[in-house]
């Protein structure tokens, strides 16, 4: 039986006692604890669904438990169940949830709906384990909650849908909505919901549209937090981009001809960009793009360490034979990375390790991407092939929280962190917009597909020129959007150094302001 003064904590009556200050919610999670009053007080059951869209580290999960705590304290709501995607995912909910004096325990499938002590103020299970126990969870968890009002939360609700890459989550997705229909409330929580597929959200609103000629559907957010919002409210660090130029060999050409080559940021043959890609990303090429990436990326991370002691430095590679030789690498230049990969039993501890403080080096394939939280990465070396948007910022984006004692130690904005690529031209177009929100677009059955622009989110006019001579050369971006004056270089510029280009030996700006003088965006 908990004590008295814990089950006041959890019901929202504060002990007598004195005890740590309560958490104060950020501007947009105060929306959101409104956004919950007003559904919970409308009588359409057709708006009972919530979908809300925030970046990393905008707060996700402190803003959803903030919000039935609130609900909870004004007896609107007495209950939550939370479903979410990963293992690791699940321990960051227990966690904050405890931050909060919230009780929520892991669904276990035990039979009493009062085993192990006194009622906890929800559950958590993931879409997996729903899915696996679909037919007992039917039966246990009406039980479980009484009849009582509750709310349900599908944490990054985007895996519950038709997804090539994951068939199986389209029967999350029902197993969900089946679980789910007694509740109160449906929330749907994400910071990358824009995929490349035609994915069906559980909870969202589709709005019909005509758009350039074709009517499509479009999903609407009820809550959008846009990362350049957070960035300038101070609760997640800006990004400053470092892409890797320079010329990829393709062999010898017909008899008698010269090596092929190919300008890695200028190439617009997909064929030809997927394979300078390839070639791009191999550590092992003496001097090649990876290499000369890695060692920017190194010295980048030794800087910003002079100010932040803890920050690390996360390395996402193409598979897990790549990550092997990235880290084998990094050992050669006298680091100790931390080496994870699905296929390794010891990563979850490797990776709560490399959270804790231990190696300045983490080297993975995808493990470290969507859920993965560990403040103090303050570089991000980008080494994949997959060049999705989706995947991309959700990569870039482990570098954007704060640790907590590093919020009165910097000024606003933030100071950044930093993302090193090769120059392909899709990431350097994913780039330009990582802190905007795009709409999500479903096309119906009976539209003609739009017309191809080379790549996606930039128009022929914004593709990124290389300059003629510029193996070895770094591109710069500062701050969240590609600068206007590297959207159109004039064609008479190609052959000689411009604005924004600058060699590997040349300094780097250390902040913000520093990184608007060097690229000349205090003139525009």
């Amino acid at each position: 039986m908990a004590s008295p003064s814990f089950e006041l904590f959890c019901r929202g009556k504060a002990p007598a006692t004195a005890g740590p200050p309560a958490l104060q919610p950020r501007d947009w999670q105060r929306q959101l604890i409104q956004l919950l009053r007003v559904r919970l007080h409308e009588s359409d059951s057709a708006r009972r669904d919530v979908l809300v869209h925030a970046g990393p580290g905008a707060g996700k999960t402190l803003g959803a438990l903030l919000g039935f705590q609130r609900m909870q304290r004004e007896g609107r709501l007495e209950r939550l169940v939370v479903f979410c995607h990963r293992n690791s995912i699940a321990r960051q909910w227990l966690a904050a949830a405890l931050r909060l004096g919230l009780m929520i325990r892991e669904w276990d499938g035990s039979p009493e709906p009062g085993q192990g002590g006194a009622d906890p103020d929800g559950w958590l299970l993931s879409y997996q384990g729903a899915a696996r126990h679909r037919e007992r969870l039917l039966l246990d968890l009406p039980e479980r909650l009484s009849g009582e009002p509750w709310l349900a939360i599908a944490d990054e609700v985007h895996h519950l849908g038709l997804d090539p890459e994951e068939p199986e989550a389209m029967g999350w997705g029902q197993v969900f909505s089946e679980l789910t229909s007694p509740a109160r409330l449906r929330l749907g929580l994400s910071g990358t919901p824009f995929r490349a597929d035609a994915l069906a959200f559980c909870a969202a609103r589709r709005i019909r549209m005509r758009e350039s000629g074709t009517i499509v559907e479009r999903i609407v957010p009820d809550l959008c937090v846009e990362p350049h919002r957070l960035i300038q409210a101070g609760d997640v660090r800006p990004l400053e981009f470092r892409f890797q130029d320079g010329w990829v060999e393709h062999g010898r050409g017909p008899a008698g001809t010269e090596r092929q080559t190919s300008p890695l940021s200028q190439e617009a043959r997909e064929s030809w960009r997927a394979r300078n890609l390839r070639r791009a990303i191999r550590p092992g090429d003496g001097g090649g793009i990876a290499q000369r990436l890695l060692i920017q990326a190194r010295g980048r991370l030794e800087q910003v360490r002079g100010l932040h002691s803890g920050a690390g430095g996360l390395v996402i590679a193409r598979d897990i034979h790549h990550a092997r030789q990235i880290a084998e690498w990094l050992r050669e230049e006298g680091e100790e990375p931390v080496l994870v990969h699905s296929l390794d039993p010891e990563a979850s501890n490797r990776l709560a390790s490399f959270r804790g403080g231990i190696g300045r080096w983490l080297v993975s394939v995808d493990m470290c991407a969507e859920g993965f939280d560990a403040p103090r990465l303050r570089v991000v070396a980008y080494l994949s092939t997959v060049v999705t948007r989706s995947r991309f910022v959700q990569a870039i984006t482990r570098a954007v929280r704060l640790e907590d004692d590093r919020m009165g130690a910097e000024g606003i904005p933030r100071d950044p962190s930093y993302v090193f690529a090769p120059a392909d031209p899709l990431l350097i177009a994913h780039a330009r917009t990582w802190a905007r929100s795009e709409p999500y677009v479903i096309r119906s059955h009976a539209a003609s597909p739009a017309p191809e622009t080379g790549v996606p989110g930039a128009g022929g006019a914004q593709t990124l020129t290389a300059l003629a001579d510029g193996a070895g050369t770094v591109i710069h971006l500062g701050g969240p959007e590609l600068p206007a004056f590297l959207a159109k270089p004039a064609r008479s510029d190609y052959h000689r150094p411009a604005p924004g280009f600058t060699t590997l030996c040349q300094p780097t700006p250390t902040n913000a302001g520093d990184a608007r003088k060097v690229l000349g965006l205090d003139d525009q």
